[in-house]
């Protein structure tokens, strides 16, 4: 061979086998991107049929509104009674004559505290200050 071609030569095997290492990386660089794509698109079709088979279901009922817990002390079934038998609004120190308790800032207070308990269960409304009377169901 001529000294000139064998120059020319070595630099085309060194080309070839650069060219060579680059296609295997890339060829791995595919193989795990297509791996990486399928596993993707499996994701995306266990997504779908989630989709599908949430908007098959049927709608849930509505939650049971809980009736209000009231303590068992007898006062509140007579504030109760009082306020179902009431043409209007009433204050805590009327609720005390018709219980006929004393009308002492003590009963009076203890009266108020009730119908402010009462109140927060959703059973009796304040209409303003002091001034309470049944909520509707």
């Amino acid at each position: 061979m001529d000294d000139q071609v064998t120059p020319l030569l070595e630099r085309i095997d060194a080309r070839e086998r650069e060219l060579a290492g680059d296609a295997t990386r890339i060829r791995a660089q595919m193989d795990e991107l297509t791996a990486r794509l399928r596993e993707l698109d499996e994701e995306i079709e266990s997504l779908a049929v989630i989709r599908k088979t949430l908007l098959a279901l049927p709608p849930l009922p509505e939650p049971a509104e809980e009736p209000p817990v009231l303590s068992a002390h007898p006062a509140y079934q007579q504030i109760l009674d009082v306020f179902a038998d009431a043409v209007g609004p009433m204050r805590a120190r009327d609720l005390c004559q018709a219980l006929d308790l004393p009308l002492k800032p003590k009963n009076i207070e203890s009266t108020r505290h009730k119908l402010k308990r009462l109140v927060s269960l959703g059973v009796l409304a304040e209409t303003e200050p002091g001034l309470f009377i049944r909520r509707l169901p």
